[in-house]
């Protein structure tokens, strides 16, 4: 047994002090990250609360509950973020990385902790593949945020649609990785293919934000 909130304070409290001597992205950066555990933290609580209701199994929990709630929970700030403060495109997918990460290194914190760390082919999926599969779902999310209010189209449909697409993602991972042999190996290369293939929108996001800041100027 672990006690989830006693890691969260360990990591959290250095992070919240370094917050006094950054600015700018880093600071920003950092806070998405914090706001990434606590969202990971409330994920878990409401994934354990419907698994203990609806008696499935653990199992059923990862592949049907797990991705709606968890990715539901990443989106809710996301869109306080973008409704309420209106960030450019650079700021919000920084955001969303930020996010995402925060997510990831909690939830393997807590997953290492709870199984050891003593199995390196462990640890290495837990990094390469669950870890950047948040990364990758949460990317996914605010790149579509982005397209959309780039439309004109930030509506109830743009936003449930760039929901599905990170749910679908993460969905099909925790499919894929739950039965053992090649399909599982699919799933653990599938985030950083998906990563590696995310690169070239995500830069060209990033430059046009660039280029409209600086025809503004």
């Amino acid at each position: 047994m672990i006690y989830s909130e006693n890691i969260l304070i360990c990591i959290a409290v250095p992070l919240i002090v370094s917050l006094l001597f950054i600015q700018g992205y880093a600071r920003r950066f950092v806070f998405g990250f914090l706001v990434g555990m606590v969202t990971c933290l409330l994920a878990a609580y409401i994934s354990g609360y419907i698994d203990l209701v609806a008696g499935n199994g653990r199992d059923w929990t990862a592949v049907y509950v797990s991705p709606i709630v968890e990715e539901i929970m990443k989106l809710l700030p996301l869109l306080f973020y973008l409704f309420v403060f209106e960030p450019g495109d650079r700021a919000f997918l920084l955001a969303a990385v930020a996010l995402g990460a925060g997510f990831a290194t909690y939830e393997n914190c807590c997953y290492i902790l709870a199984s050891g760390a003593g199995n390196l082919v462990y640890v290495l999926i837990r990094g390469m593949a669950v870890g950047v599969m948040h990364i990758v779902s949460t990317l996914c999310v605010s790149m579509g945020l982005v397209l959309v209010r780039r439309f004109r189209a930030l509506s109830v449909p743009g936003v449930v649609g760039a929901l599905a697409l990170s749910t679908t993602f993460h969905g099909l991972y925790n499919l894929l990785v739950s039965v053992p042999g090649v399909s599982s190996y699919i799933g653990y290369v599938l985030p950083l293919l998906t990563a590696a293939l995310l690169a070239i929108p995500y830069r060209r996001l990033r430059g046009r934000q660039t280029e409209d800041e600086k025809t503004k100027n």
